[in-house]
Protein backbone atom coordinates (compact mmCIF):
# COMPACT_ATOMS: atom_id res chain seq x y z
CA UNK A 1 0.00 0.00 0.00
CA UNK A 2 2.65 2.63 0.92
CA UNK A 3 4.80 1.65 -2.44
CA UNK A 4 1.57 2.42 -4.44
CA UNK A 5 1.55 5.65 -2.28
CA UNK A 6 4.92 6.62 -3.32
CA UNK A 7 4.46 5.45 -7.07
CA UNK A 8 1.32 7.82 -7.42
CA UNK A 9 3.28 10.90 -5.49
CA UNK A 10 6.33 10.19 -7.91
CA UNK A 11 3.86 9.91 -10.87
CA UNK A 12 1.86 13.16 -9.63
CA UNK A 13 4.85 14.97 -9.55
CA UNK A 14 5.71 14.42 -12.98
CA UNK A 15 2.77 15.39 -14.29
CA UNK A 16 3.59 18.79 -12.14
CA UNK A 17 6.37 19.10 -13.88
CA UNK A 18 5.25 18.44 -17.35
CA UNK A 19 2.28 20.91 -17.36
CA UNK A 20 4.23 23.88 -15.78
CA UNK A 21 6.13 23.29 -18.86
CA UNK A 22 3.04 23.56 -21.60
CA UNK A 23 -0.57 25.00 -21.48
CA UNK A 24 -3.60 25.22 -24.11
CA UNK A 25 -6.07 28.20 -23.67
CA UNK A 26 -9.77 27.84 -24.79
CA UNK A 27 -10.37 31.17 -26.51
CA UNK A 28 -13.30 32.93 -28.36
CA UNK A 29 -15.64 36.08 -29.54
CA UNK A 30 -19.25 36.16 -29.63
CA UNK A 31 -20.28 39.16 -31.72
CA UNK A 32 -23.81 39.76 -33.00
CA UNK A 33 -25.56 42.84 -34.05
CA UNK A 34 -29.20 43.78 -35.52
CA UNK A 35 -28.28 45.16 -38.80
CA UNK A 36 -30.07 47.60 -41.68
CA UNK A 37 -28.61 47.24 -45.06
CA UNK A 38 -30.56 49.27 -48.23
CA UNK A 39 -28.48 49.04 -51.75
CA UNK A 40 -30.57 50.55 -54.62
CA UNK A 41 -34.08 49.91 -53.31
CA UNK A 42 -33.23 46.52 -51.72
CA UNK A 43 -33.41 46.82 -48.37
CA UNK A 44 -32.49 43.93 -45.87
CA UNK A 45 -33.42 43.42 -41.97
CA UNK A 46 -31.50 41.13 -40.17
CA UNK A 47 -29.55 39.63 -37.05
CA UNK A 48 -26.25 39.77 -38.09
CA UNK A 49 -22.60 38.94 -36.41
CA UNK A 50 -18.98 40.07 -36.55
CA UNK A 51 -19.75 44.02 -36.18
CA UNK A 52 -16.08 44.89 -35.02
CA UNK A 53 -14.58 41.31 -34.37
CA UNK A 54 -15.17 37.79 -36.12
CA UNK A 55 -16.91 35.54 -33.91
CA UNK A 56 -14.60 32.34 -33.51
CA UNK A 57 -13.58 29.57 -30.85
CA UNK A 58 -10.26 28.42 -30.76
CA UNK A 59 -7.60 26.71 -28.71
CA UNK A 60 -3.62 27.75 -29.18
CA UNK A 61 -1.16 26.52 -26.57
CA UNK A 62 2.77 26.51 -26.27
CA UNK A 63 5.63 23.85 -24.98
CA UNK A 64 8.90 24.76 -23.11
CA UNK A 65 11.16 22.84 -25.11
CA UNK A 66 14.60 23.73 -22.74
CA UNK A 67 17.44 25.88 -24.70
CA UNK A 68 14.99 28.80 -25.40
CA UNK A 69 13.02 26.67 -28.03
CA UNK A 70 9.45 26.59 -27.46
CA UNK A 71 6.78 24.16 -29.91
CA UNK A 72 3.06 25.69 -30.55
CA UNK A 73 -0.30 25.06 -31.95
CA UNK A 74 -3.64 27.36 -32.79
CA UNK A 75 -7.03 26.10 -34.10
CA UNK A 76 -9.52 28.79 -34.54
CA UNK A 77 -12.73 28.33 -36.30
CA UNK A 78 -15.92 30.70 -37.40
CA UNK A 79 -18.65 30.51 -35.67
CA UNK A 80 -22.08 31.69 -36.46
CA UNK A 81 -23.61 33.05 -33.02
CA UNK A 82 -27.26 34.65 -34.73
CA UNK A 83 -28.34 30.68 -35.53
CA UNK A 84 -25.66 29.31 -33.22
CA UNK A 85 -24.50 26.85 -35.86
CA UNK A 86 -20.57 26.58 -36.70
CA UNK A 87 -21.52 25.92 -39.93
CA UNK A 88 -19.76 22.42 -40.10
CA UNK A 89 -16.89 24.05 -37.62
CA UNK A 90 -13.66 23.43 -38.82
CA UNK A 91 -10.77 25.16 -37.88
CA UNK A 92 -10.34 27.52 -41.45
CA UNK A 93 -9.83 30.46 -39.60
CA UNK A 94 -6.47 29.24 -38.83
CA UNK A 95 -4.77 25.86 -38.11
CA UNK A 96 -1.16 26.41 -37.48
CA UNK A 97 1.67 24.44 -35.68
CA UNK A 98 5.29 26.34 -35.04
CA UNK A 99 8.78 26.63 -33.96
CA UNK A 100 10.01 29.64 -32.05
CA UNK A 101 12.87 30.60 -30.23
CA UNK A 102 15.68 33.18 -30.85
CA UNK A 103 15.81 32.85 -34.22
CA UNK A 104 11.80 33.83 -34.58
CA UNK A 105 9.04 31.14 -35.80
CA UNK A 106 8.29 28.86 -38.19
CA UNK A 107 4.80 28.44 -38.80
CA UNK A 108 3.04 25.68 -41.10
CA UNK A 109 -0.58 25.41 -41.73
CA UNK A 110 -3.41 27.51 -42.78
CA UNK A 111 -2.77 31.15 -41.86
CA UNK A 112 -3.41 34.93 -42.76
CA UNK A 113 -1.60 35.71 -45.70
CA UNK A 114 0.79 39.07 -44.89
CA UNK A 115 -0.71 40.77 -47.56
CA UNK A 116 -4.09 40.95 -46.17
CA UNK A 117 -2.63 41.09 -42.47
CA UNK A 118 -1.46 44.74 -42.97
CA UNK A 119 -4.88 45.87 -44.40
CA UNK A 120 -6.61 44.56 -41.28
CA UNK A 121 -4.36 46.01 -39.14
CA UNK A 122 -4.84 49.49 -39.84
CA UNK A 123 -8.39 49.66 -40.31
CA UNK A 124 -10.05 51.22 -38.08
CA UNK A 125 -12.88 48.98 -38.26
CA UNK A 126 -10.58 46.12 -38.61
CA UNK A 127 -12.39 44.77 -41.55
CA UNK A 128 -15.09 44.03 -39.97
CA UNK A 129 -18.84 44.96 -40.18
CA UNK A 130 -20.35 47.90 -42.35
CA UNK A 131 -17.65 49.66 -42.27
CA UNK A 132 -14.81 47.06 -43.03
CA UNK A 133 -12.40 48.71 -45.81
CA UNK A 134 -13.06 45.20 -47.50
CA UNK A 135 -16.29 46.21 -49.05
CA UNK A 136 -14.60 48.23 -51.78
CA UNK A 137 -12.50 45.68 -53.25
CA UNK A 138 -13.10 42.14 -51.34
CA UNK A 139 -14.10 39.52 -53.93
CA UNK A 140 -17.12 38.19 -51.05
CA UNK A 141 -18.55 41.51 -51.00
CA UNK A 142 -18.94 42.09 -55.06
CA UNK A 143 -22.45 41.82 -56.38
CA UNK A 144 -21.57 41.35 -59.62
CA UNK A 145 -18.61 40.78 -62.86
CA UNK A 146 -18.65 43.84 -63.79
CA UNK A 147 -17.44 45.37 -60.51
CA UNK A 148 -13.69 46.36 -59.64
CA UNK A 149 -13.44 43.14 -57.12
CA UNK A 150 -14.93 39.46 -59.40
CA UNK A 151 -12.30 40.35 -62.05
CA UNK A 152 -9.47 41.31 -59.93
CA UNK A 153 -9.63 38.36 -57.79
CA UNK A 154 -10.19 35.90 -60.65
CA UNK A 155 -10.64 33.36 -58.24
CA UNK A 156 -7.89 33.65 -56.15
CA UNK A 157 -8.71 32.04 -52.39
CA UNK A 158 -5.36 33.97 -50.80
CA UNK A 159 -6.99 37.03 -50.21
CA UNK A 160 -7.44 36.81 -46.49
CA UNK A 161 -5.83 33.06 -45.68
CA UNK A 162 -3.56 30.37 -47.74
CA UNK A 163 -3.43 26.87 -47.29
CA UNK A 164 -0.21 24.59 -47.32
CA UNK A 165 1.51 27.85 -46.00
CA UNK A 166 5.31 28.11 -44.84
CA UNK A 167 5.81 30.74 -42.71
CA UNK A 168 8.77 32.79 -40.97
CA UNK A 169 8.78 35.54 -38.35
CA UNK A 170 11.39 37.83 -37.41
CA UNK A 171 12.35 37.69 -33.84
CA UNK A 172 10.80 40.47 -31.63
CA UNK A 173 13.68 43.51 -30.18
CA UNK A 174 15.15 43.84 -33.34
CA UNK A 175 15.28 47.97 -33.01
CA UNK A 176 11.45 48.12 -33.76
CA UNK A 177 11.66 46.41 -37.09
CA UNK A 178 9.49 43.77 -37.82
CA UNK A 179 8.47 41.38 -40.39
CA UNK A 180 7.66 37.88 -42.37
CA UNK A 181 7.55 35.72 -44.64
CA UNK A 182 5.37 32.99 -46.69
CA UNK A 183 4.63 30.75 -49.22
CA UNK A 184 1.77 28.36 -50.03
CA UNK A 185 1.96 25.22 -52.20
CA UNK A 186 -1.17 24.24 -54.53
CA UNK A 187 -0.24 20.66 -54.02
CA UNK A 188 -1.24 19.62 -57.12
CA UNK A 189 -2.35 20.65 -60.78
CA UNK A 190 -3.14 24.01 -61.46
CA UNK A 191 -7.52 23.09 -62.01
CA UNK A 192 -9.96 25.57 -60.23
CA UNK A 193 -9.85 23.52 -57.27
CA UNK A 194 -6.14 23.18 -56.91
CA UNK A 195 -4.82 26.71 -58.19
CA UNK A 196 -3.88 29.59 -55.98
CA UNK A 197 -0.02 29.00 -55.03
CA UNK A 198 0.83 31.83 -52.81
CA UNK A 199 3.83 34.27 -52.17
CA UNK A 200 4.29 37.34 -50.18
CA UNK A 201 6.13 38.91 -47.23
CA UNK A 202 5.79 42.25 -44.97
CA UNK A 203 7.54 44.72 -43.14
CA UNK A 204 7.06 47.14 -41.04
CA UNK A 205 8.91 49.28 -38.08
CA UNK A 206 7.53 50.70 -34.98
CA UNK A 207 8.74 52.96 -32.27
CA UNK A 208 6.67 54.92 -29.72
CA UNK A 209 3.21 56.43 -31.09
CA UNK A 210 4.17 55.38 -35.32
CA UNK A 211 3.72 52.74 -37.05
CA UNK A 212 4.42 51.94 -40.56
CA UNK A 213 4.70 48.68 -42.41
CA UNK A 214 4.48 47.12 -46.22
CA UNK A 215 2.89 44.28 -47.96
CA UNK A 216 3.63 42.04 -51.10
CA UNK A 217 1.49 39.28 -52.56
CA UNK A 218 0.99 37.14 -55.93
CA UNK A 219 -1.07 34.29 -56.32
CA UNK A 220 -1.01 31.91 -59.51
CA UNK A 221 -3.90 31.54 -60.97
CA UNK A 222 -5.63 29.28 -63.02
CA UNK A 223 -3.26 28.71 -66.48
CA UNK A 224 -0.87 31.69 -66.36
CA UNK A 225 -2.92 34.10 -64.67
CA UNK A 226 -1.41 35.97 -61.04
CA UNK A 227 -2.66 38.67 -59.17
CA UNK A 228 -0.70 41.06 -57.50
CA UNK A 229 -1.31 42.80 -54.25
CA UNK A 230 0.53 45.53 -52.74
CA UNK A 231 -0.20 47.85 -49.68
CA UNK A 232 1.58 50.07 -47.48
CA UNK A 233 0.39 51.48 -44.00
CA UNK A 234 1.33 53.32 -41.07
CA UNK A 235 -0.54 54.93 -38.23
CA UNK A 236 0.32 57.40 -35.40
CA UNK A 237 -0.82 57.78 -32.06
CA UNK A 238 -0.67 61.31 -30.90
CA UNK A 239 -2.51 60.27 -27.70
CA UNK A 240 -5.46 62.56 -28.18
CA UNK A 241 -6.47 60.57 -31.41
CA UNK A 242 -4.72 57.43 -33.61
CA UNK A 243 -4.68 58.32 -37.05
CA UNK A 244 -4.40 55.75 -39.78
CA UNK A 245 -3.76 55.43 -43.80
CA UNK A 246 -3.11 53.39 -46.13
CA UNK A 247 -2.79 52.99 -49.86
CA UNK A 248 -3.40 49.57 -51.80
CA UNK A 249 -2.34 48.64 -55.96
CA UNK A 250 -4.05 45.32 -57.03
CA UNK A 251 -3.18 43.50 -60.38
CA UNK A 252 -4.13 40.75 -62.40
CA UNK A 253 -1.83 40.28 -65.47
CA UNK A 254 -4.37 37.58 -66.88
CA UNK A 255 -7.31 36.58 -65.57
CA UNK A 256 -9.64 33.86 -66.55
CA UNK A 257 -13.43 33.76 -65.44
CA UNK A 258 -15.79 31.62 -65.11
CA UNK A 259 -13.86 28.52 -63.11
CA UNK A 260 -15.01 25.03 -63.61
CA UNK A 261 -13.92 21.93 -60.87
CA UNK A 262 -13.62 19.92 -64.27
CA UNK A 263 -11.70 22.20 -66.62
CA UNK A 264 -9.24 25.15 -67.52
CA UNK A 265 -11.21 26.51 -70.15
CA UNK A 266 -11.97 29.81 -69.61
CA UNK A 267 -15.22 31.73 -71.02
CA UNK A 268 -13.52 35.21 -70.88
CA UNK A 269 -10.26 36.66 -70.46
CA UNK A 270 -9.72 40.33 -69.80
CA UNK A 271 -6.51 42.04 -67.34
CA UNK A 272 -7.36 44.83 -64.79
CA UNK A 273 -6.21 46.42 -61.91
CA UNK A 274 -6.80 48.63 -58.86
CA UNK A 275 -5.91 51.67 -56.82
CA UNK A 276 -7.44 51.35 -53.29
CA UNK A 277 -6.73 53.75 -50.05
CA UNK A 278 -8.09 54.63 -46.98
CA UNK A 279 -7.96 57.42 -45.03
CA UNK A 280 -8.80 56.46 -41.02
CA UNK A 281 -8.63 57.84 -36.99
CA UNK A 282 -9.41 56.00 -33.81
CA UNK A 283 -10.59 58.77 -30.80
CA UNK A 284 -10.50 57.62 -27.45
CA UNK A 285 -13.07 58.99 -25.21
CA UNK A 286 -13.38 57.48 -21.62
CA UNK A 287 -14.37 53.88 -22.12
CA UNK A 288 -15.15 54.41 -25.59
CA UNK A 289 -13.94 55.23 -28.74
CA UNK A 290 -14.96 56.99 -32.15
CA UNK A 291 -13.78 55.23 -35.03
CA UNK A 292 -13.64 56.63 -38.92
CA UNK A 293 -13.03 56.12 -41.92
CA UNK A 294 -12.73 57.29 -45.42
CA UNK A 295 -12.11 54.34 -48.63
CA UNK A 296 -11.79 54.90 -52.31
CA UNK A 297 -11.23 52.62 -55.50
CA UNK A 298 -10.57 53.57 -58.75
CA UNK A 299 -10.02 50.83 -62.07
CA UNK A 300 -7.09 50.97 -64.03
CA UNK A 301 -6.27 49.29 -67.42
CA UNK A 302 -9.38 47.16 -68.31
CA UNK A 303 -11.43 48.60 -65.75
CA UNK A 304 -10.77 52.61 -66.25
CA UNK A 305 -13.68 54.70 -64.57
CA UNK A 306 -14.76 51.97 -62.18
CA UNK A 307 -15.09 53.89 -59.18
CA UNK A 308 -16.40 53.27 -55.28
CA UNK A 309 -16.41 55.31 -52.40
CA UNK A 310 -16.91 54.21 -48.47
CA UNK A 311 -17.74 56.72 -45.51
CA UNK A 312 -18.25 54.54 -42.38
CA UNK A 313 -18.42 56.17 -38.44
CA UNK A 314 -18.69 53.65 -35.62
CA UNK A 315 -18.47 54.22 -31.98
CA UNK A 316 -17.32 51.37 -29.69
CA UNK A 317 -18.31 51.56 -25.38
CA UNK A 318 -16.20 48.97 -23.26
CA UNK A 319 -18.18 47.44 -20.77
CA UNK A 320 -15.25 46.06 -19.69
CA UNK A 321 -12.19 44.62 -21.33
CA UNK A 322 -14.13 42.01 -22.92
CA UNK A 323 -17.50 43.11 -23.19
CA UNK A 324 -18.54 46.12 -25.14
CA UNK A 325 -21.72 47.33 -27.36
CA UNK A 326 -20.90 49.65 -30.67
CA UNK A 327 -22.98 50.76 -33.18
CA UNK A 328 -21.54 51.60 -36.80
CA UNK A 329 -22.98 53.22 -40.01
CA UNK A 330 -21.80 53.48 -43.68
CA UNK A 331 -22.25 54.91 -46.93
CA UNK A 332 -20.87 53.51 -49.92
CA UNK A 333 -21.55 55.07 -53.84
CA UNK A 334 -20.93 53.17 -56.74
CA UNK A 335 -19.46 54.97 -60.31
CA UNK A 336 -18.51 53.82 -63.80
CA UNK A 337 -20.00 50.30 -63.46
CA UNK A 338 -18.96 49.66 -60.12
CA UNK A 339 -20.85 47.52 -57.73
CA UNK A 340 -19.89 46.60 -53.96
CA UNK A 341 -22.46 46.43 -50.93
CA UNK A 342 -21.30 47.20 -47.39
CA UNK A 343 -22.59 43.88 -45.69
CA UNK A 344 -22.60 39.98 -47.22
CA UNK A 345 -24.25 38.16 -49.03
CA UNK A 346 -24.33 40.67 -51.90
CA UNK A 347 -26.91 38.07 -53.91
CA UNK A 348 -29.49 39.21 -51.24
CA UNK A 349 -28.95 42.54 -53.66
CA UNK A 350 -28.87 41.33 -56.77
CA UNK A 351 -26.73 43.52 -59.16
CA UNK A 352 -26.20 46.88 -57.70
CA UNK A 353 -23.99 48.61 -59.98
CA UNK A 354 -24.13 52.36 -60.08
CA UNK A 355 -25.97 52.06 -56.88
CA UNK A 356 -26.01 53.37 -53.40
CA UNK A 357 -25.35 50.65 -50.15
CA UNK A 358 -26.21 52.37 -47.00
CA UNK A 359 -26.00 49.99 -43.59
CA UNK A 360 -25.89 50.64 -40.38
CA UNK A 361 -25.55 47.63 -36.89
CA UNK A 362 -25.91 47.83 -33.25
CA UNK A 363 -24.39 45.31 -31.51
CA UNK A 364 -22.52 43.74 -28.58
CA UNK A 365 -19.09 41.80 -28.09
CA UNK A 366 -18.10 39.33 -25.63
CA UNK A 367 -14.50 37.70 -25.72
CA UNK A 368 -13.33 34.75 -23.31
Amino acid sequence: MKKSLLALAVLGAFAGAASAQSSVTLFGIVDVNARYVKTGDVKVKSLGTDGINSSRLGFRGVEDLGGGLKAGFHLEGALSPDDGTAGGFNFRRRSTVSLLGNFGEVRLGRDYTPSFWNLTVFDPFGTNGVGSFLNIFSQANAASSSSLSTPLLSGATTLVRANNTIGYFLPSGIGGFYGQAQVAANEGPATATAANKYAGGRVGYAAGPFDVAAAYGQTWLVGDGKFKIFDIGGSWDFGVAKATAQYVDMKTDRISLPLTATTNAAATTATGGAKVYQLGVIVPMGQGEIHAAYDRATGRDTFEGLKARQIALGYVYNLSKRTALYGTVSDLKNEGGSAFVVATPPTAFGIATNEKSRGAEVGLRHSF
